[in-house]
Formats: C-alpha cells, structure tokens, sequence
C-alpha cells in the first residue's frame, strides 16, 4: 500500500491539474494508482466539468473520486480563498474499491431490515467494507443516511464530507469515475488488506460533570439529575472563570454520550450539537439533536485555544493507540469554519497531525459538514475535523 499526495495553486485550470499530477507521478515512482482522489476550488468553477478529461489526460488515475471544496488540503498544506487543485493518490494491492452512487431522495425506511440497506447500496457485508462518503449539503439526507448505513455495517468505518463552495442547489460537483454530480452521494466502498481509522475533533472542553436526564420531550432538555436546566446551568455559571463565563454566552454546546457501556466517558466520547433556544417558562433548553431520559450529557465550550488542545488530545489518544506507525496515508474532512476563520493562521490542523503523528501523506478539503464516528454511531458533525486513516489489514 502507497499512498501519495500533491498540492497545485495555479491559476489556470489545465496547469493546476498537470502541475499536482507530474509530482503524483514523481511520488509513485513505479507503482500505479488505483485510486485517485481529487478537491478542486471554487475559484475553477466554471472549469468543474473538464476535471476528469484532465485527471485522465495527465495521470491513470485508477477509480477517481473527488468534489468541489471551500477549501483545498493537499500534501499536508491547506489553502483557502484562492485557487487550488489537491490529488491524493493510492495503490492498494489486495483491496477492493467499490464505488457508490445514491440521489438520497428516496432512502430504504428507517425500519426496514439491514439486508434492505445493503441491497440498496450493493455492497456485501461479508466483505467487511470501510467507507468513505461525499455528498450535496443541498440534497443529502444525512442523519437518516448514517442511521441506515450504521444499522447495515455495524463494524465498518464511516468517514467523509459535504461538498462545498457552491451558493446553492446544483452549485457543486462530485466526481466518480468519469461522472460528474450535482447532487446526491457518491461513495467507495474499501474491502480487503485496508483499515481504516477514524479521529474525530469536534473542537470543544467539557465543563462541570456529566449528568443524567431525567426529563426530556423531543430536543427539549427539561431536567438535569432531577433539577430544571436553566437552574442547573445557572449553578454551573456560578462556577466557572470569567473567561469561561463569557464563552457561556456564546459558544456554549451540549455533549451527549453515545456510548452507554462507558463508565467513565472522557473528552471526545460526547457528540456535540448545538444549543437551538430557551424555553424560559419551563426553564428548557432545546437542543439540537433528539433526546432520551437517561442520557448521559456534559455541557461544552468552544474556542479557538478549546479546538486545538480538542485536537491535541484525540491525536494523542490515537498515537496511544499503536497504529500511527503504519498508516500509509490519510484524508481530512475539515469545517468551513476552522482553519484561518478560527484560528487566525493556515496549516492549524494539518501541522498538528503531522507533527502529532510523523509526515503522513494527507489530502483533503473544507466541508460544509463532516461525516465522522463518536462512540458506535456515525454522525454529520459541524465545526469539526475528521480523518480518515489508512494502513493495511491486521485481519488475520
């Protein structure tokens, strides 16, 4: 397994495009790509539709695989607000790629049987896939979507991003084979000698502990251990530094524990949705995600100082892991609303992962939402980065 990836800022499509190519094709020496994968910047808009002439004229691309981005990621550098063209390439010998199309507009019920999903996807569940999705944010059903895909592959990986860059429906494009989308998902299915690791930085600190809910209807968070939320959350203001107190106002958060088995969740283990209103008269908050008594859930601030350290633990807990060492290449599905927009400088991100985790080849783009696991459940996350790890198999 090899992965690869190249990075152009030329302006002009056509050199972009040949640019990035010519060192992919540097970087591969003598091995083939079987899989490429392509963020082309909204600044070669009008130019969406020659992309895979133009992969194909200057690369064998293998299966290519790509779409529109507000901004580009490629050889571990991140661009925004200008024109850039990202390859990410990949030989896998003993992996099978399987693309995906779906309009999403007619999904399988969410009752349904998991055979039904996996015979709407067509792909087998003997093959043990990992996934990796891109979709329209004008047209994808995605918290339906995951639902359904989680509830057919269980054990499988599920990592991507929405296209963005576009004002609108129709705006963006999708690149699989030699098709190009405007809406709808397009996904790969990866099978065989491949794992594929997940790290997903939602860019929040808990504050105070986590507590249980004891009252709830819908997204309306009632009770927190028996008291009215707004008292509880008045009593935790009292608590907190003036700083954090100020943050409250603004960027305050609910983390909800998607893994009931753990007796002691830690940062990260929480999915994070945002605060949507007040309900004064019943002292409630509501809550942007459906709620169950019972629930374990943390309240959370985020900043730009919250983000990064967020970034440096989950790195640090995945190099804990052991795994680091063989990954071949990886993919970072990033929110529109970090990079510079958060952090006031380029490269935040990408510079962390690799210090963290060595000069891993990394490509990626600037998502208008990030596709990514929290405990057992695969979520569409906001104001997050998501990778995407590769390295080879340790099935036996």
């Amino acid at each position: 397994m090899k992965w690869v990836s190249a990075l152009s800022k030329q302006t002009d499509i056509d050199a972009a495009v040949q640019e990035a190519a010519e060192e992919i094709i540097r970087q591969l020496g003598k091995d083939q790509a079987d899989l490429t994968v392509v963020f082309v910047a909204p600044q070669y808009k009008d130019f969406y539709d020659k992309i895979p002439d133009l992969v194909n004229r200057y690369l064998k691309p293998g299966l290519l695989f790509g779409c529109s981005g507000g901004g580009i990621i490629g050889n571990g550098e991140e661009v925004e607000q200008e024109a850039a063209f990202s390859i990410t390439c990949a030989s896998l010998p003993g992996v099978k790629i399987q693309p995906i199309y779906s309009e999403t507009k007619e999904l399988p019920d969410q009752d349904t049987a998991p055979s039904v999903w996996r015979e709407w996807l067509d792909v087998k569940i003997e093959d043990q896939p990992h996934f990796i999705f891109l979709a329209d944010p004008f047209s994808f059903r995605g918290d339906e979507f995951l639902a359904g895909v989680d509830f057919a592959y269980p054990n499988s990986k599920k990592v991507g991003g929405l296209a963005s860059g576009a004002q609108g429906p129709g705006g963006n494009a999708l690149y699989l084979g030699d098709k190009i989308y405007s809406n709808g998902l397009i996904g790969i299915a990866l099978s065989g000698d491949i794992e594929v690791d997940t790290i997903v930085a939602q860019g929040c600190r808990p504050i105070g502990q986590p507590m249980k809910i004891t009252a709830c209807q819908d997204t309306l968070l009632k009770e927190l251990d028996g008291k009215p939320t707004l008292e509880v959350l008045q009593d935790l203001n009292e608590t907190l530094s003036d700083a954090d107190k100020k943050l409250l106002q603004t960027s305050l958060f609910l983390g909800i524990e998607m893994d009931a088995m753990k007796d002691d969740p830690k940062q990260g283990d929480f999915l994070i949705r945002n605060l949507m209103g007040v309900d004064r008269e019943s002292q409630s908050l509501a809550i942007g995600a459906l709620l169950r008594t019972g629930q374990l859930v943390q309240f959370h601030l985020r900043d730009k100082k919250m983000s990064s350290e967020d970034l440096d633990v989950m790195l640090t807990r995945y190099l804990s892991q052991g795994h680091a060492e063989n990954a071949s290449g990886a993919l970072l599905f990033s929110c529109l609303g970090r990079g510079k927009y958060l952090y006031g400088e380029a490269n935040h991100d990408t510079n962390m992962f690799q210090d963290k985790l060595g000069k891993i080849p990394l490509g990626g783009f600037f998502c208008n939402g990030e596709i990514g696991p929290v405990g057992n459940a695969t979520f569409l996350h906001g104001y997050t980065s998501s990778f995407g790890i590769f390295r080879k198999s340790d099935r036996t």
